[in-house]
């Protein structure tokens, strides 16, 4: 197999709580995580020459060892010591420092790409367990689907498919560095932590609008006063008839979810020609099977 093409698809958190901050400077999480049909596209071509590269459609973007999707292929090029190189071009359509885990993604799809085209052998948790190395979210990238992230994220257990809903997902022009948002988290005097258990049995029964009254992001503590167009842009698609709308990871984007495609188009439309975000998506849940 000498050329490849991928699908990265971005995740969603449709509960995201925060259980304490630990020694070491990290947090423990729980979190219910949905990837979505939005996604990056990885073309991946083995080379007669030795080494990698990355090439982008985004100019501002690192193509060298900074490039996670570099990192990706050197740590299997260098365990399995791979003497081919391979050409990498990644094409961005999931907005950059989003909280919807483009760059995890991304670097997901290059370790399952390498794994195919070199024929390493290796399974989807042995992806998995070199990932994390990587990021926190690579795992649940490799995995994909709806699944219960704990830990720092990377303690993953599969969820059946979450209930089919539209989903718009709006990105406010605004940057939110994830090291401010956990830097300034009062991580144990929380004001609310959402029912992740109930959430995950209104996954197991199908049930979108139970599923949808549980979602709550505990991070909006702290984005939210930081930077108000994010709960504009909340009761914007609430207005439009989203079941609810919440915060994905460390933010700044915005999804909500519909039980309606006429709803979500409403929203879409009343966003992308408003001021209030700088990229807007319709789109809906990816299952795995």
């Amino acid at each position: 197999m000498n050329e490849l093409k991928l699908k990265a698809m971005a995740k969603i958190n449709l509960g995201l709580d925060v259980l304490r901050r630990r020694e070491d400077g990290y947090h423990d999480l729980r979190m219910v995580m949905q990837s979505v049909c939005l996604y990056d596209q990885i073309e991946m071509v083995k080379s007669r020459e030795t080494g990698i590269t990355v090439s982008t459609n985004l100019n501002f973007l690192p193509t060298g060892p900074d490039n996670l999707v570099y990192k990706a292929a050197k740590l299997l090029m260098d365990e399995f010591g791979l003497q081919q190189g391979v050409k990498i071009h990644l094409k961005k359509y999931i907005p950059v420092a989003a909280g919807l885990a483009g760059g995890s993604s991304d670097a997901a799809a290059v370790l399952v790409g390498m794994n195919r085209m070199f024929r390493l052998g290796l399974s989807q948790a042995e992806l998995m367990e070199r990932g994390v190395k990587i990021g926190a979210d690579v795992p649940y990238c490799i995995m994909r689907g709806t699944a219960l992230a704990e830990g720092i994220g990377d303690v993953l257990t599969p969820l059946p498919d979450a209930p089919d809903a539209f989903v718009v997902l709006a990105k406010p022009p605004v940057h939110v560095s994830t090291a401010f948002v956990y830097g300034n988290l009062k991580a144990d005097h929380l004001p609310y932590h959402p029912d992740i258990d109930g959430q995950i049995r209104a996954i197991r029964d199908g049930d979108l609008y139970k599923m949808a009254e549980r979602m709550g992001n505990v991070l909006e503590t702290v984005t939210v006063p930081a930077y108000p167009v994010i709960e504009e842009i909340k009761e914007c698609m609430k207005r439009c008839g989203a079941v609810n709308a919440m915060m994905s990871g460390s933010g700044p984007t915005v999804f909500g979810l519909f039980d309606e495609e006429k709803k979500a188009r409403a929203a879409y439309e009343e966003l992308d020609q408003g001021s209030l975000a700088k990229n807007v998506f319709l789109t809906k849940f990816f299952h795995n099977r």
